[in-house]
């Protein structure tokens, strides 16, 4: 068996800020030079919650004390398999920063991260999550880097 399409995404947050993941660091990175949160594909047997805990700690060193499950992501692209990601935030935590192989981690400003480079999807829901918006069903639609299709709640999104 191949790699899960199964992922979690999760935004750690601290005083106004998303710890977020620079992907400067692997080749063959579908996100790479783009600012995402931490997460990863699930594990055999794995709930969405083991995988977020397992991940966030592997790639960031920090245990997660309290989170919350925000949404659920449909990705669709020309380029590779459609993927189901488990959107979580996080607002408490145990330990320290490690470095990351994947990418470099960077506590970003909420207000700042319209600066980095992010997938064009990623602005809809952190808006969503800002908003407080309960738990959602979004629906992304790429060819390339470009969105060309936006679904909340099974309704389309204007982009």
């Amino acid at each position: 068996m191949g790699k899960s399409q199964l992922t979690t995404l999760c935004y750690i947050e601290k005083e106004d800020a998303y710890l977020m993941m620079h992907r400067i660091k692997k080749e063959n990175d579908i996100n790479k030079d783009k600012w995402i949160g931490v997460g990863g594909h699930f594990e055999k047997e794995e709930s969405p919650e083991e995988c977020l805990l397992r991940e966030v700690k592997e790639e960031t060193g920090l245990t997660l004390t309290s989170w919350k499950f925000r949404g659920i992501i449909t990705f669709i692209t020309d380029t590779w398999q459609t993927e189901y990601m488990c959107l979580y935030t996080a607002d408490a935590f145990e330990g320290e920063l490690i470095s990351c192989d994947e990418g470099e981690l960077e506590w970003v400003k909420k207000k700042d991260l319209k600066y980095k480079n992010l997938w064009e999807g990623d602005d809809i829901f952190l808006k969503l999550l800002e908003e407080q918006v309960p738990f959602f069903s979004l629906k992304l639609c790429y060819q390339g880097d470009k969105l060309i299709e936006c679904v909340l709640n099974g309704k389309k999104y204007l982009l």
